[in-house]
């Protein structure tokens, strides 16, 4: 079964309704008949609350983000999460909530999907599903 990570932007988007929406619904979609396993690390799911509660109330955040609980996994961090995230960060000089999922969807060997092509810098490291930012 084919396994993907996504990056706090990657749900941002398909929250706004962005391009990349599609993408990710199809996600959504194929992990709901169990077709695919779709995860995320707690610190981009903090940051995916967080960029929501800028202008919502936390009512309408935790609303938004309560059909995404049934068929996305999240994945805790512990220190060997930290320190192998830590050195992506310092290697490849990503922010540091992206070294978390890169550093997710390496251990889980899947496809992390995500609009930042700073994810590129990590080349053969990782498997990577750009999505389109704009129109």
């Amino acid at each position: 079964m084919k396994s993907y990570v996504l990056d706090a932007n990657a749900l941002l988007l398909y929250l706004e309704g962005r391009p990349a929406a599609a993408v990710v619904r199809k996600l959504f979609e194929q992990a709901e008949a169990g077709r695919a396993d779709l995860s995320m690390s707690v610190i981009n799911w903090g940051e995916v609350v967080y960029v929501l509660r800028k202008t919502r109330d936390r009512e309408t955040a935790h609303n938004l983000l309560s059909p995404f609980r049934r068929s996305l996994r999240l994945f805790l961090v512990d220190r060997e999460c930290a320190e192998r995230a830590a050195e992506l960060k310092a290697r490849h000089k990503l922010g540091y909530a992206d070294a978390f999922a890169a550093d997710l969807a390496i251990t889980l060997k899947g496809t992390l999907v995500s609009a930042d092509p700073e994810f590129e810098k990590l080349g053969g490291h990782l498997s990577l599903r750009i999505l389109p930012r704009h129109h």
